[in-house]
């Protein structure tokens, strides 16, 4: 039987092998009818074909996929859905959205290799970052696909936008399912997932893949261990008798509009922090800055080092030969024998960040890559061990626990808004919580015993989003878009009704 990653995406002809039953099965039925006749208002006919990614939520492993680790999320019951059509007769592509009167409609020339505008940083950008990918994955594989024709797209998506649940991963994914399948093709999922990394940096964010990656590979009932280089994914059982609780700070987080001080230049520090580690264990200048790109390519010089102090944690070389002061561009210049700006030319993101910054600190980001990538591993040995569901539990609270602290100290990713939301979400009874997703705002995800999640959600309500509500912040009716409970959802799918 062919691996999960290995089998193409799933076409449905109805709703519920991915909405399942009941209430949230009538919830879907009316977005599809009112996606629908939204469709034929604007366009004058129906769509082709629909698709659907889902947003994520991240267990635990925050900023160590684009370092080559493994990490663990799920996917959540949050989606977005493309309705698609050809047009023939238009070499436009016209992409409206549901919710317009906060999305006006974008058009754009039906052409593959056009350039997005990044100043002018328009909500379209990222469907054409997926029109791009399918494009340049059509052809890599020999698929014909004739000359480009105008499409026209609806969106509906119900990710909050900067909350950290990857809106912008599920937008990507479901566009490039969808002009996949107004062309009549499938690929693997594997591919898929990596195609639409690749294809989210046409907008500037250096994506890692594990947000590309659960939001088509996910299965209903199961969180997924991603692994990278290659994609896999494997099913992970959570115990009984917990939930997650997903809390959205109201913080904003503006991941490619930050990107050259916040989650870019965290990626350069760590290929710096990875180069340096590499000469100080004995690699060649060139070599280092020729062949080390990741944390994870240095792993095993670490943990020689380490060896030979009777222990096998790479972070025992990142204690020893990276300085604990932030670094200077001229003392890792000093170092590496070039200029930052030689060296990191490969790509305009990185030298956006080396114009931003004032100092690196290396030792610090360096310390947090190598102690998550170990709490993933023990997250996963936790869940398959044969301790009661009780000790399980307490267990992995303990390591989201760690996990937070390590992004908020070592990692410098929160902010007051999340402190607080983890903070409260602690007093309250969560077993663990931590900041999930990019960080710098979003959400947080707290472990919660199922039997409290009800008063949990009241508390929080209490102690944490009144004060908003009273501010106007946000609307007392849309609490529930801001925390809810999750159980692990479905990956991506195309229907065909």
């Amino acid at each position: 039987m062919a691996k999960h990653e290995e089998l193409p995406i799933p076409i449905y002809n109805n709703l519920e092998p991915v909405y399942g039953g009941g209430s949230s099965l009538e919830e879907a039925q009316l977005r599809f009818d009112n996606l629908k006749s939204k469709f034929i208002e604007i366009f004058g006919h129906a769509p082709q074909v629909y698709a659907r990614s889902p947003g994520r939520v991240n267990l635990i492993g925050e900023h160590i996929d684009y370092e080559g680790y493994s990490v663990l999320p799920m996917a959540i019951r949050q989606d977005t859905i493309v309705a698609i059509r050809k047009n023939e007769s238009e070499k436009v592509l016209r992409i409206a959205n549901v919710n317009d009167g906060k999305y006006s409609v974008c058009t754009y020339p039906a052409d593959p290799h056009q350039e997005l505008d990044l100043k002018n940083h328009k909500w379209g950008h990222y469907f054409i970052c997926g029109y791009k990918g399918f494009y340049d994955y059509a052809k890599l594989k020999g698929v014909d696909v004739g000359q480009p024709v105008g499409l026209d797209v609806i969106v509906d998506g119900t990710v909050p936008t900067g909350s950290g649940l990857s809106s912008s991963a599920a937008f990507v994914c479901s566009s490039t399912i969808a002009i996949m399948a107004a062309f009549d093709v499938n690929f693997p999922k594997k591919e898929i997932a990596q195609v639409t990394c690749d294809c989210e940096r046409h907008i500037g964010t250096q994506s890692g893949g594990m947000d590309q990656a659960i939001s088509v590979m996910a299965k209903t009932g199961f969180a997924e261990l991603i692994d990278f280089n290659p994609i896999r994914a494997t099913d992970v059982q959570l115990p009984a008798g917990g939930t997650f609780v997903i809390a959205h700070s109201l913080a904003e987080s503006q991941k490619a509009v930050t990107a050259a001080t916040n989650y870019n230049n965290r990626v350069v520090e760590c290929r710096l922090a990875a180069i340096v580690l590499a000469i100080k264990l004995g690699m060649e200048r060139k070599e280092a800055i020729s062949k080390v790109k990741t944390l994870s390519d240095v792993e095993g010089l670490c943990v020689s080092f380490a060896g030979t102090h009777n222990s096998s944690d790479p972070v025992l070389a990142v204690k020893e030969y990276l300085k604990e002061e932030p670094y200077t561009a001229e003392e890792i210049e000093e170092i590496t024998g070039e200029k930052l700006t030689s060296f990191l030319n490969i790509n305009a993101a990185y030298l956006e960040v080396i114009k931003a910054a004032k100092h690196y600190k290396l030792h610090q980001r360096a310390a947090h890559v190598y102690s998550e990538a170990k709490r993933v591993h023990a997250f996963k040995d936790v869940v398959s061990s044969n301790l009661s569901d009780e000790e399980m539990l307490k267990k992995l609270g303990d390591l989201m626990n760690e996990s937070h602290y390590s992004c908020s100290v070592l990692y410098e990713c929160s902010c007051p808004e999340l402190e607080e939301l983890v903070k409260i979400c602690r007093d309250n009874g969560a077993l663990g919580a931590r900041l999930t997703g990019a960080g710098w705002g979003g959400c947080a995800v707290a472990l919660v015993k199922e039997s409290i999640v009800p008063q949990f959600i009241l508390n929080l309500k209490e102690c944490f989003y009144q004060s908003r509500i009273d501010k106007g912040v946000i609307k007392k009716n849309d609490l529930g878009l801001y925390v809810f409970a999750s159980k692990p959802s479905s990956g991506a799918a195309i229907f065909k009704f």
